[in-house]
């Protein structure tokens, strides 16, 4: 059987307070007591019950983590800043992958609960009514990262998307080009779907672009999905001479499209993603971007997961982080 406090403090010939508090790192104890109780748990083995330690503080120091998918480069640098902020702040993370399934995301919101998680950050698409419910009812606080809760009523860390995409099909615009399409995710995703359509239409409204239809195709995030919509965009009577893509996989997709089709990047065709993960540098040429700051979203939405958790003083709970451009070879200077 297992060493269990009670054996450690008879080993060590204290109490099992004094036991508690040295695993706990409380500083009112004695060095030479310090010592003799880590002695003690060498000897024996111990390993402190965290469920019987939570139930006893009503904490669990664990953190739930939801995300859609976890071979993702852009979830998995999103995770990356949670776990380093996690572990600065000594809390302990459980990693869950949902596929952007509504049920499967409601069913690892309550096996989380179950495990008496402190909090939970959420990384998903559309958040339904059925989600906002279930994040209304939680009896732990809720962050979303990367994630867009449209009515602004669960804390969130995002970036403008809008307007990243506003800025990248505007810089297209100023560089003379006319016929620009958009590769985006699922049309009903809040980000890749809808936020940064929008911030494409208005910069075509801007530079007095007509919008035509027949230039923005919906992908499903994949670098398959993003070569057929280049496959549509090349048939056109009128082919685009710039296309933006929501994401770098997409991105891919699109370059290597163009090039099987005898044309060249960028000087037949200019091309910027929204994103900037590290396959951005992986293609040839490589990818001009706007930059997601991947890792800065997951690092302050856990900061601010932490501070909803040890009731700190929370002065906005819809951060928006700044966004730039990164230009590549997939573009010409």
């Amino acid at each position: 059987m297992s060493a269990t406090i009670y054996d450690v403090a008879r080993e060590a010939g204290v109490s099992m307070a004094t036991v508690s508090r040295v695993v706990n790192g409380n500083p009112n104890v004695k060095p030479t007591t310090r010592k003799k109780v880590q002695d003690a748990i060498k000897r024996l083995g111990y390993r402190p019950n965290a469920v019987a330690r939570g139930l006893a503080s009503k904490k669990t120091t664990t953190v739930g983590v939801i995300i859609p998918d976890i071979s993702s480069i852009f979830f998995s640098e999103l995770a990356r800043g949670i776990e380093d902020i996690a572990t600065m702040y000594k809390y302990n993370i459980i990693l869950s992958n949902s596929d952007q399934n509504e049920d499967k995301e409601l069913h690892l919101i309550q096996t989380m609960l179950g495990k008496q998680v402190d909090g939970i950050v959420f990384m998903g698409g559309k958040i339904s009514d059925n989600l906002i419910e279930e994040f209304k009812q939680s009896p732990v606080p809720i962050v979303l990262a990367a994630t867009l809760d449209e009515r602004q009523t669960i804390p969130s860390v995002n970036i403008d998307y809008d307007q990243a995409a506003y800025d990248a099909v505007s810089y297209f615009i100023d560089r003379g080009h006319k016929r620009i399409a958009a590769v985006s995710g699922p049309l009903h995703d809040p980000i890749n779907g809808k936020k940064k359509i929008e911030g494409y239409n208005r910069a075509l409204k801007e530079g007095n672009i007509k919008p035509d239809e027949e230039l923005i195709i919906a992908g499903d995030y994949t670098y398959d999905s993003g070569k057929e919509a280049t496959e549509q965009l090349l048939a056109l009577q009128e082919p685009p001479t710039a296309i933006f893509a929501s994401n770098d996989e997409m991105a891919l997709g699109v370059i290597h499209q163009i090039q099987d089709t005898g044309l060249n990047v960028p000087n037949d065709i200019e091309v910027v993603s929204c994103e900037n993960t590290r396959l951005a540098q992986m293609v040839r040429p490589t990818l001009s971007s706007v930059v997601l700051p991947m890792y800065d979203i997951g690092a302050v939405a856990m900061r601010l997961l932490t501070k909803y958790m040890n009731k700190e003083k929370v002065d906005d709970n819809t951060v928006v982080l700044p966004h730039r451009m990164e230009y590549r070879g997939s573009t010409i200077e």
